[in-house]
């Protein structure tokens, strides 16, 4: 059985702990403020974008002779790109991060397609090298506060990628922010646009043939809108990608805020236990030292 003493030392090395992990806390309820900031403010900036695009796809009346707007016709290799955290202490959200990339893996296997792996955090990277599996670029020492030339050096890279063939299709899997105790796996995907989001969003609203006599009668295009979507196509995937980026910045600090709270409940269970033991113990050291009193007493009769 421990001393009173190692109980005591015990007590003192969960409360600094404790200390700890409720200052981290605190960071991360600050930091995810600020980022929940961001998002609302890009939200709506994302949305104008995404649905432009749209129109002006439904207007035209040629896709634009786009490298990045050439729909692949056999996709053989897709690109996952993982966007995890530069560090850990988060509960589960990089691991649900790898582990969703390597179940959309196996699906692309078992399709006969092969995979490349895009890496955005240390985490991500290290998992993805610890598993010895085919990663073609990373990207790490900004998830904490994501800026946008960022999110460009990222898909500046995936765009090169699927331009040079390297990819036929671009997904992205990261976590969606949703509450600060609550956050989504969400997988995408990005290029090409015929089979992203930006295409269908509109159709998914109106039907087809209204939706085309609705954009036409309602907006104007100068230019025509062929060249509007040509500079719209590479400004959506760098939105997209800066997107998903303080999405996973959120998701970040409120799944840290929350493992860093429960940590701390964790650590004041346990110093409450180790408080009861380390009672215990000295009462029963008293309880000795009576009874060895008591014994001599008697023996002096």
């Amino acid at each position: 059985m421990a001393s009173l003493k190692d109980i005591r030392g015990r007590i003192a090395s969960v409360k600094n702990v404790r200390k700890i992990t409720r200052a981290m806390e605190m960071i991360s309820a600050a930091r995810l403020r600020r980022a929940e900031q961001r998002i609302e403010h890009l939200r709506p900036y994302a949305d104008a974008i995404r649905r432009m695009t749209a129109r002006a796809s439904h207007a035209a009346e040629n896709i634009p002779n786009l490298p990045i707007l050439q729909e692949k016709d056999e996709v053989r290799t897709v690109g996952i790109l993982l966007i995890t955290g530069d560090r850990g202490l988060a509960g589960p959200f990089n691991s649900q991060i790898v582990r969703a990339g390597n179940r959309r893996a196996g699906e692309l296997r078992a399709d006969g397609k092969e995979i490349l792996w895009y890496a955005v955090g240390r985490r991500g990277v290290s998992s993805l090298e610890f598993r010895q599996l085919d990663l073609d670029a990373s990207w790490t020492g900004f998830t904490d506060r994501p800026a946008f030339a960022d999110a460009r050096a990222v898909a500046d890279g995936l765009t090169a990628a699927y331009v040079d063939g390297k990819v036929d299709r671009v997904e992205v899997i990261y976590n969606g922010y949703i509450s600060p105790i609550r956050q989504e796996v969400r997988e995408e995907t990005l290029l090409p646009l015929q089979q992203a989001d930006v295409i269908a969003d509109e159709e998914e609203e109106e039907g087809e043939e209204e939706r085309a006599e609705h954009a036409r009668s309602l907006w104007i295009y100068e230019p025509d809108p062929e060249e509007i979507l040509a500079r719209l196509v590479p400004d959506y995937v760098e939105i997209s990608i800066y997107r998903a980026l303080l999405e996973s910045t959120a998701s970040e600090h409120g799944a840290r805020m929350s493992a860093m709270r429960n940590a701390s409940d964790n650590a004041g269970e346990l110093i409450d236990d180790l408080t009861l033991a380390a009672n215990r113990q000295r009462q029963a050291e008293i309880t000795q030292e009576i009874m060895e009193v008591v014994a001599g007493a008697e023996g002096l009769r």
